[in-house]
């Protein structure tokens, strides 16, 4: 037991107090950090993993980066067709790939099963957690545009998730403002299959 002793005023000094280790040094059990790991054009890629009672995985890379120009979004009407898929097939993804104009319609898939080519660029992360990749060529046209995911009625591709729907999502587009086009200057390039 820890004993106090009187001053020299007789008044009894205050107990030390605790080491700054014990004060500031704590750690999660089962939480194991990854570190930043750094790649060309100043882009930094950074993942945190749990391990714990059921291992999760997440990677900054699939989220949408905070300081980027929004280059692709949902409309309202898109994103609630896609909560609907969700919940039905679970995680999904998007891919564009050929066309170059307004009406091009980009493809809904369950997470995984397309194999997405090693030059496809991810264009963002729509609907917090779902990946929207494009075609390299694709991107060639359509980088200084924005792009937004709309639904329409008629019957799309069979092997996008929509087409039993009687709706088919389409892109429509608009040219980035003179603001974004500078910051875009600014920005690293995107992220291809390759890197993630």
């Amino acid at each position: 037991m820890h004993r106090t002793e009187p001053s020299s005023t007789g008044e009894p000094h205050p107990p030390a107090p605790a080491p700054a280790e014990t004060q500031t040094q704590t750690q999660t059990r089962g939480e194991k950090r990854i570190p930043a790991k750094t790649h060309g054009h100043g882009e930094t890629q950074t993942s945190s993993k749990t391990q714990a009672h059921g291992e999760t995985e997440t990677s900054e890379k699939t989220r949408a980066h905070p300081l980027r120009v929004e280059r692709v979004r949902l409309g309202p009407a898109a994103e609630e067709l896609l909560d609907r898929l969700r919940r039905r097939h679970g995680p999904l993804m998007f891919h564009q790939s050929g066309g170059c104009c307004d009406g091009s319609a980009p493809m809904c898939y369950p997470r995984g099963e397309f194999r997405v080519g090693a030059a496809d660029v991810l264009l963002g992360v729509v609907a917090l957690d779902t990946p929207f990749w494009i075609s390299a060529s694709q991107y060639a046209y359509w980088r200084h545009t924005h792009l937004t995911v709309d639904v329409v009625p008629g019957r799309g591709s069979g092997f996008s998730l929509e087409a039993p729907e009687g709706v088919r999502f389409l892109i429509r587009s608009r040219v980035f403002t003179d603001e974004e086009a500078l910051r875009l200057l600014d920005e690293p390039p995107l992220p291809t299959e390759a890197d993630v």
